[in-house]
Order: C-alpha cells, then sequence, then structure tokens
C-alpha cells in the first residue's frame, strides 16, 4: 500500500474488485501452483491487504517492510515446499499459463532458478521467477547489501556459476511493452484490458491482449511513454 509512484495501487478498483483481487484470480488458474500466500507489511498501512486476503479466502503473512527477503522466507518457511514462485502484486495481467510453463521448465531442467526475466522477451508486467526453497533459505542466510533484502532475488541470480539457471523465453520479442502498474496511466491501460475482454472471457490470456492491443493501438498508447523497468 506504500508505493511511492501509486500509492494503494493494489487495491484501486478493476471492474468492482480490488486489482490484487483480479491478479489472485487469474494466478489461482494456474495448474503447477499448489498454494498461494500473500507476503505483506506488518505496517499498519497494509491492514486492508490482510482484510483482503480473510475476505477472498487467500493466506497473508505480515513481515518487514524494508527486508522482504525475510518476509519472503517466513513465509514459505511453514509449508517448507520443494520450489518458490515469486510474482509481484502489481501485476494483474500476469498469465496463468505462462506460470505453468515457466514451472514445467523449471522443474525439466532440474534448475535452481529459473525467470522470464533476465532474458527478457514478454512485457514488463507478466514477470515471475521460481526457485528452490533451499536456495531461499541460503539467501536468507547469506544475503547482507540492502538491495539483496529488499529485491530478494539478486543474491540467488548473482550467486555463482555453479547455480543452475532456466531462462523461459517467448517466440516473439514484446520487451518494450508495458504492463505492469506503477503510474496511473498504466492502471488506466489495464482498466481498458480489462473493461475490453473481461466481460466476456474472464479467463482470457496474453494472446488474447495482444489482439486487443493490435486491434485498438489507442490502448497501448496510453502507457507507451513510459519505459519498460
Amino acid at each position: 500500500m506504500s508505493s511511492t509512484r501509486l500509492p494503494g495501487k493494489v487495491l484501486m478498483p478493476l471492474l468492482g474488485e480490488p486489482m490484487l483481487a483480479r491478479q489472485i484470480e487469474r494466478i489461482r488458474r494456474a495448474r503447477r501452483i499448489d498454494g498461494l500466500v500473500i507476503a505483506t507489511s506488518r505496517e499498519a498501512s497494509d491492514q486492508p491487504l490482510a482484510d483482503l486476503c480473510a475476505r477472498i479466502g487467500v493466506e497473508c503473512y505480515r513481515g518487514s517492510l524494508g527486508d522482504v527477503l525475510d518476509r519472503y522466507y517466513q513465509a514459505a518457511r511453514p509449508h517448507r515446499p520443494r520450489h518458490v514462485m515469486r510474482v509481484t502484486g502489481d501485476c494483474p495481467l500476469i498469465d496463468p499459463a505462462l506460470l505453468d510453463a515457466l514451472a514445467e521448465l523449471h522443474f525439466a531442467g532440474a534448475y535452481d532458478y529459473s525467470s522470464n526475466v533476465h532474458e527478457r522477451t514478454y512485457p514488463d508486467g507478466l514477470d515471475a521467477e521460481i526457485f528452490t526453497f533451499d536456495l531461499l533459505e541460503r539467501a536468507w542466510r547469506e544475503a547482507k547489501t540492502a538491495a539483496e533484502r529488499e529485491h530478494v532475488t539478486p543474491y540467488m541470480y548473482r550467486s555463482g556459476p555453479a547455480l543452475r539457471r532456466g531462462a523461459l523465453k517467448d517466440s516473439v520479442d514484446r520487451s518494450a511493452l508495458r504492463w505492469t502498474v506503477d503510474y496511473p496511466e498504466d492502471f488506466a491501460f489495464v482498466a481498458r484490458v480489462f473493461e475490453s475482454l473481461y466481460p466476456a472471457h474472464p479467463s482470457f490470456g496474453t494472446d488474447d491482449v495482444h489482439r486487443l492491443l493490435a486491434r485498438h493501438p489507442e490502448i497501448a498508447a496510453l502507457n507507451a511513454h513510459r519505459a519498460p523497468t
């Protein structure tokens, strides 16, 4: 809730539900995800997120605001999963089919860390990472810098050549597209996509969005001046 560029963005309404609830709705369609935990802070400003999770039946862990790596580790630790997938809460167009594809690549390659981020071909806003719980625990013990603690995974993907890394890449490079929500114009873009696709097809996917933007370039133009992060 304390986003500096767009405060409260995760609860901004998309077709009558908070943006985060719409994102959770999409993540729940993924076949390879066994459980979902929202990891937020224990700050009073994030109480509305805990209330939302209670309303829609999602587990919520509340931890450190600044040490997000600790927050992730503590959220996962009681479950002792073999693998943890990370998706940030400002990606309401996240595609469950892409999450499944990343998981399948990760498992098939027996990788320690896999993502679609570091060899970027997907639009900014479809980002996901998956890593072994053992690697998360190692990072939690050994990562020291403020950036490593705040951004969760830098220690993991920089921790030496012995790390087995997987990369999910699209057949077409669409990395110049921006589908994440950091600014008011990003939210306007996402809202138009949902308004155009969701009523007739709630489970719309990435290809549906691409076809919509090809028909209506004015939607893509809403935030085109913002560079992908």
